[in-house]
């Protein structure tokens, strides 16, 4: 499928048909990952925000605790 970009006041928009959201299992309520490898964009819907919070959270705490033996292994 080919889409364009719409324009949206100053900035550019990405109109996603329902079909393709309902295979995703989204709507508009849905939060998104936006990332990119540098020439692909990647979309990616949020399904637990819970448990992604819980690893950021989690992810911090291990920085936080092993911060100077992270620095050693990078080095």
């Amino acid at each position: 499928m080919i889409k364009s970009l719409t324009k949206h006041g100053n900035s550019l928009a990405l109109v996603i048909e329902k079909p393709i959201l309902e295979l995703l299992g989204a709507d508009a309520e849905t939060p998104f990952d936006v990332s990119t490898d540098g020439e692909v964009l990647i979309l990616a819907p949020i399904k637990d925000t819970g448990r992604r919070e819980a690893f950021k959270d989690a992810l911090k705490e291990v920085n936080r605790r092993y911060r100077k033996s992270l620095k050693k292994l990078a080095q």
